[in-house]
C-alpha cells in the first residue's frame, strides 16, 4: 500500500511539473531553435557535415541494444516521446530561435548519449516537418546542438556525479540540467560565428545570444531537472528490470 501511495504522489508531481511547463509555453508558435533558411547555407552544411558521423554511430548503437534486449525498445519509445513533448514547449527568445525544456537528459543517462543522436534528431524532423518547428537545413545544427551536445555533456555530467557525489537523484538532476543548458551554449555559439558583431565579432555575438537564452532557459533547466529526477524515481519504482538491463548493457559497453 505504502509503495503504491508513493507511485501515486511521483506521478503526480510530475504531472504538476507538465502542466507548469505547459502554462508558461505561449500558444502563439515560434521556430524551435534555429529557424527554416536562418542560417547562411554554408554554415548549415557545415553543422549537417559535423552531425552525420553522431548519428551514424548512434543508428549502430540503437541497432545493437535493440538486438540484444528487444524488450527495450518501450524506453527507446520513452525516451522519444519525453523528448518529443518537453522539446515542443517554447518560449521566445533570440530572433530566429527559441527557448524550450530539451528532455534529452532523461535518454543520455537511460540508453547513454550515442542513442540519444537518433532519437533527438527523430523527434526534431518530426517536429520541423509535422508542427513547422526548425526546418530541413538547419537540422543538422539543431540536432547537434539538442541531440548530440546536450546529451553528452548530460551524461558525463550524470557519471562524474555518480563517481564523486553517489548521489543518484542528484547525478539525474545534473544531467537533465546540463543537458539543457548545454544546447543553448551551442546554439549561442553556432548564432554567433554564423552572425558575428560589428563591434566585438564572434566573442560579442555570444555574449549577446547567451545572455538573452540565459534569462529564460537557466530556469527551465532547474525545472527540466526536478521534472526528471521524478520520472527516473518513477521508473525505478515501476520499471526496475528494464533499467537494470541498461545499466547491465552499458557497462558491458564500456572499455576495460
Amino acid at each position: 500500500m505504502l509503495k503504491r501511495r508513493k507511485g501515486l504522489g511521483l506521478a503526480l508531481l510530475t504531472a504538476v511539473f507538465t502542466l507548469y511547463f505547459l502554462a508558461a509555453s505561449p500558444q502563439q508558435v515560434y521556430a524551435m531553435h534555429i529557424m527554416e533558411g536562418f542560417l547562411p547555407i554554408g554554415w548549415a552544411l557545415f553543422w549537417w557535415a559535423v552531425f552525420i558521423p553522431f548519428f551514424a554511430f548512434g543508428v549502430r548503437s540503437v541497432t545493437r541494444l535493440t538486438r540484444e534486449a528487444p524488450e527495450l525498445k518501450l524506453m527507446l519509445g520513452l525516451a522519444g516521446a519525453f523528448t518529443f513533448v518537453l522539446s515542443a514547449l517554447k518560449l521566445p527568445s533570440v530572433t530566429g530561435s527559441s527557448s524550450h525544456p530539451t528532455g534529452t537528459g532523461l535518454g543520455a543517462v537511460m540508453l547513454g548519449p550515442l542513442p540519444m543522436s537518433v532519437i533527438g534528431s527523430i523527434v526534431l524532423m518530426f517536429q520541423a516537418v509535422l508542427l513547422a518547428h526548425g526546418g530541413i537545413t538547419t537540422l543538422g545544427a539543431n540536432a547537434f546542438s539538442m541531440a548530440v551536445a546536450g546529451p553528452f555533456a548530460g551524461y558525463a555530467a550524470y557519471r562524474l556525479l555518480m563517481k564523486t557525489a553517489r548521489k543518484e537523484w542528484l547525478a539525474v538532476f545534473a544531467a537533465a540540467a546540463i543537458a539543457d543548458m548545454t544546447t543553448y551554449l551551442v546554439t549561442s555559439v553556432q548564432l554567433s560565428v554564423a552572425f558575428p558583431s560589428v563591434h566585438g565579432g564572434i566573442w560579442a555575438s555570444f555574449l549577446k545570444f547567451g545572455g538573452i537564452f540565459a534569462v529564460t532557459q537557466l530556469p527551465l533547466a532547474v525545472s527540466e531537472g526536478l521534472l526528471t529526477v521524478l520520472l527516473w524515481k518513477w521508473l525505478k519504482a515501476h520499471s526496475p528490470n528494464e533499467l537494470s538491463v541498461l545499466r547491465r548493457g552499458m557497462k558491458e559497453a564500456e572499455p576495460s
